[in-house]
């Protein structure tokens, strides 16, 4: 069957089986930041928005994403690349598997409410799998990118 989707912007059609997984779509078209962790959409690493709303993508056929637009980490590079530096810089992507997914939901989480709460913060992502680091230091790197955008706007008022 063909479908027809907006992948990080592009309009594209490809011809899929009916029992295709939204992850494996968007990874066969070169998507490699989603990743394949526990297929029983527990971990958040397939994490992908969704007309901008996230959903697990282990969990999701392709054919439901007909005529709807797909954003992965690929397509949210700018937004990405300023928040992922204070995740870094807190040594929170030790082999770095979960990056992506914890970003995709700490951005989803950033669009829904500008100034979590700390205990928001960590509702919020209490579903990404992390192997790594005990999630401690992605929390500090959370705060500490909201104390920067909070101070950034605070010199942008005066």
């Amino acid at each position: 069957m063909q479908i027809t989707i907006t992948l990080n912007g592009t309009k594209i059609s490809p011809e899929i089986e009916p029992d295709t997984l939204l992850i494996d779509l968007v990874r066969s078209q070169g998507c490699y930041s989603v990743k394949r962790g526990c297929e029983t959409a527990n971990c958040g690493l397939c994490t992908v928005f969704l007309d901008e709303k996230p959903v697990l993508s282990c969990s999701v056929l392709a054919a439901r994403a007909d005529g709807h637009s797909v954003t992965t980490l690929e397509g949210l590079q700018e937004e990405a690349k300023e928040f992922g530096a204070f995740i870094a810089d807190q040594g929170a992507e030790q082999c770095g598997f979960c990056n992506p997914g914890f970003i995709m939901n700490a951005l989803a989480l950033f669009r829904e409410k500008e100034f979590p709460e700390e205990d928001e913060i960590r509702e919020y992502l209490a579903g990404n799998l992390c192997r790594c680091s005990g999630y401690e230091g992605q929390l500090r790197g959370i705060l500490a990118f909201l104390d920067w955008k909070r101070e950034k706007q605070k010199e942008a008022a005066e």
